[in-house]
């Protein structure tokens, strides 16, 4: 059938009009904008290079607020109040971090909170970590939170923690990306010895207890030592740190990718390195509230750990700490029944669960419905929903905090998109969406889209970074 011309216009129009095509977000960008992407990536790189561990972000986001004006909880405990405009920070266990910003509004009226977690996929030595084999010194480790184990063979990696010594004194260690210090590896056989590992699943062809990661091959010397290169290994550790043997029992030791994350592509649009999940999201949340002042609502960042293994412990979500967090600053805030007050402050309050989700990768087709699927390079990522299957262990937002979540982004000029994590019956993950929710709050999903998800070199676009950043601004106003 031919349509004439002014009937097609008509359907144009309507096109235009009723349907929504999610496209890519660089081509709505000003030299503002370029501008800013390059600062916040540039800066964000730097974060993400210096934030290998839980503990590292924590003081580096601590360092960055302080710059901006806020003070520990327990300066405002001694001076007695929290009054509009003040801006705090609780530190737990080293590991978890929250900020405040005092609003001049009541604070049963609800804060606006945004969430994240800064604990992600690695390597961790076992408690006795330390053995010799064939005249090679290796470290046993236990790998935390969902990882494809080949990834982590054949790279150089990184130990960084913190150890406690026999007498109870605290040593920390980093070695690996200085570029002058050693680096560690796991060891993997060459294809042509290879024949047998190759006919197994890609699940089986690496185990869990064969991460073991050489530490060095030159014994003490002494001859007639037995497990001399064991030996060596403690010696050193005993002249650089004063450590024992036993004091691996009392240690936290983190094995990351070593190295710095980078620019990736000829033109520089993506940034690829360890830990973007959910690193990406903790930093542009940060980046966020230090740069709002004064506002109505009281504001709040949770940068939390344990997420990748379920937020169980003292510092995951599923703790008491956030609680406690709050019920210190309404406590001070000289509200009348503070335990109503805090109770009304969660119901009415409104949170983003800021992490990512996995995008659309052109290299594996057939794992998402693209017109439901999140893509590298076109914006912030609303998820209504995430759980598995039936949407189990979900958080599913409702249509009115996803209606008021569209103006405010929209009114905001952030891009953005919406996605799921996978087709239906193939996928899904979880967040610490649905924890939060359990106080009635609402809350949402809400995150960039990275490639290479939960491995040691995770691809996210600038772009996506920048309007992150723009988009957790917008909803803490």
């Amino acid at each position: 059938m031919i349509i004439d011309e002014k009937e097609k216009s008509i359907g144009v129009q309507l096109q235009e009009k009723l349907t929504r095509k999610w496209d890519i977000a660089w081509k709505d960008l000003n030299n503002e904008d370029n501008q800013k992407i390059q600062e916040i990536s540039n800066d964000y790189l730097t974060f993400l290079t210096s934030g290998k561990t839980e503990r590292q972000c924590v003081e580096i986001s601590v360092k960055m607020a302080e710059e901006k004006g806020f003070k520990p909880l327990h300066t405002y405990i001694e001076t007695g109040k929290i009054v509009p405009g003040d801006r705090i920070y609780m530190v737990h266990k080293q590991k978890t971090v929250v900020f405040f910003v005092a609003g001049s509004d009541p604070i049963e009226n609800g804060m606006a909170i945004v969430g994240a977690h800064i604990d992600a996929p690695r390597l961790d030595l076992k408690p006795s970590p330390l053995y010799e084999s064939d005249d090679m010194a290796f470290f046993k480790t236990h790998y935390y939170g969902g990882i494809k184990k080949y990834h982590w063979v054949t790279i150089p990696l990184a130990l960084h923690g913190t150890v406690v010594r026999k007498d109870g004194s605290t040593i920390n260690i980093s070695i690996g990306e200085a570029p002058e210090d050693p680096v560690f590896c796991i060891t993997d056989l060459l294809p042509h010895l290879s024949q047998e590992q190759n006919t197994k699943k890609m699940t089986e062809g690496i185990t869990g207890e064969g991460l073991n990661i050489i530490v060095g091959s030159q014994p003490y010397p002494e001859k007639d030592l037995k497990d001399g290169v064991k030996l060596n290994i403690l010696n050193h550790l005993y002249t650089k740190y004063g450590m024992l043997e036993e004091d691996f029992a009392t240690a936290e030791l983190e094995v990351v990718p070593a190295g710095a994350a980078r620019n990736v592509g000829f033109d520089e649009s993506l940034i690829g390195g360890y830990g973007q999940d959910d690193r990406i999201c903790s930093y542009t949340a940060l980046r966020a509230i230090l740069d709002r002042e004064n506002p109505k609502r009281t504001l709040c960042i949770i940068l939390a750990d344990k997420e990748e293994i379920g937020s169980v412990g003292n510092t995951g979500m599923q703790s008491r700490f956030f609680e406690n967090a709050v019920a210190e600053v309404i406590d001070l805030m000289a509200v009348e029944k503070p335990e109503m007050v805090m109770r009304r402050c969660f119901m009415n309050s409104e949170m983003l669960s800021a992490d990512v989700t996995a995008g659309v990768d052109p290299n594996f087709t057939g794992t998402h419905d693209k017109g439901n699927a999140p893509y590298i390079g076109k914006g912030i990522v609303l998820s209504k929903y995430g759980g598995s299957r039936g949407k189990s262990g979900s958080n599913d937002a409702h249509a009115e905090f996803m209606g008021k979540m569209r103006q405010t982004l929209e009114v905001a000029g952030v891009i953005w998109q919406m996605g799921e994590l996978g087709r239906v019956d193939l996928g899904g993950g979880g967040t610490i969406a649905h924890i939060l929710a359990e106080y009635g709050m609402d809350v949402l999903d809400c995150g960039p889209a990275l490639l290479s998800m939960h491995s040691p070199f995770e691809l996210a676009s600038k772009v996506d970074l920048y309007m992150c950043y723009k988009g957790y601004k917008a909803f803490l106003a």
